[in-house]
């Protein structure tokens, strides 16, 4: 699906057209950006339902929301250029997060899970957290380029590991598998504090951090080599390799960003929820793949853009938000997800299918 909905593109072309062309063209328009279409008028039916749903508290809850997903979203983004995915996304996230925040509870916390260990600097567990995602994200990008796995295969089989590691973890010290909580202020006020208001609305520090990282993401998209491989071999792997792309390092290097930029979400979610457990993470792969396919990352391969994503992000997170406040089950909502995700794909692959 394209990432820009440019309302003037198909009416630029009438020029010269006959009626049925004018049709065709029009059809065309409606069916590329049905999904567009549907969000926007979902947001105006939501706003007359509730007018509270656009109010700035509302607002900046969906763009906190929206940040706290984009840098799992640009990970998996790299993924689906390269014509895979990323199943163990969710799950590199909850053990991160698990992780970081074992790391970094109070000294005086009552239930610390590890007591005889002081509350470490929280720098130290942020090159941990994406150190953690880094490693899995290189396996997966091994095992796909080395054994000729496909991602699918390969990110099922860790993210099976990667839960079963963290329930592990989730029992050891004194925690017996309890949630983790009465993290250290420096670590909260880090990430959940705000030098920022709007009105009596505080905008939570992960937001600026979010931007700068989509803004990191952008640049080496666009101005790197390696952005450059990663999109060559997502078109054509073949071609690729004979115009000297290393493609086997290329999807290793892809795979391994994505696990540093779920470390980057672990890190993040870990403050921002409070009290982390092995439902941490789960399921988010869902919304970052959402995302993405909304904003115009195919699984063709080869295309892509930031903005894109940034846009799917958003969309997707202010549909959610809309359907709590017209009190929708969270149940339904995963029938949703699951709904959006199959219309984008079919969208895109129709798509594919003409222009081929």
């Amino acid at each position: 699906m394209d990432n820009k909905f440019n309302v003037k593109a198909p009416f630029s072309k009438y020029a010269g057209m006959s009626k049925k062309d004018k049709v065709k063209a029009t059809s065309e328009f409606l069916i590329n950006n049905s999904l567009y279409i549907f969000m926007i008028a979902a947001i105006v039916i939501i706003q007359i339902i509730n007018p509270m749903f656009l109010s700035v508290p509302s607002i900046i809850n969906i763009i906190s929301l929206s940040a706290a997903n984009l840098p799992i979203a640009l990970g998996i983004a790299g993924c689906i250029i390269l014509t895979g995915t990323d199943l163990s996304a969710g799950r590199i996230v909850g053990v991160v997060a698990c992780v970081s925040a074992s790391l970094l509870q109070s000294d005086g916390y009552a239930n610390k899970m590890f007591p005889s260990l002081a509350t470490m600097p929280v720098f130290a567990v942020l090159a941990i957290a994406l150190l953690i995602g880094g490693i899995v994200g290189l396996i997966n990008g091994f095992c796909t380029a080395k054994f000729h796995l496909h991602p699918f295969i390969v990110t099922l089989s860790t993210q099976l590991i990667v839960y079963g590691i963290l329930l592990m973890y989730l029992m050891s010290g004194n925690n017996n598998g309890q949630s983790i909580s009465g993290l250290d202020s420096s670590y909260t006020s880090l990430i959940t504090g705000s030098i920022l208001s709007i009105g009596a609305t505080a905008i939570p520090n992960f937001v600026w951090y979010s931007i700068a990282i989509t803004a990191i993401m952008w640049f080496v998209w666009n101005k790197t080599k390696f952005g450059k491989n990663m999109f060559a071999v997502g078109s054509n792997p073949d071609a690729a390799n004979v115009s000297g792309v290393n493609v086997t390092l290329t999807i290793i290097a892809v795979f391994a960003l994505a696990g540093v930029m779920y470390g980057v979400t672990g890190f993040i979610e870990a403050a921002r929820i409070g009290s982390n457990s092995a439902a941490t993470g789960l399921n988010y792969e869902l919304d970052a793949i959402a995302a993405c396919v909304i904003g115009g990352v195919s699984f063709v391969g080869g295309i892509g853009k930031i903005r894109g994503v940034i846009i799917g992000v958003v969309l997707l997170r202010i549909i959610f938000v809309g359907l709590t406040f017209l009190g929708i089950d969270a149940n339904m909502q995963y029938v949703i997800k699951g709904l959006i995700i199959l219309v984008a794909c079919a969208i895109d692959m129709r798509k594919y299918l003409i222009k081929k």
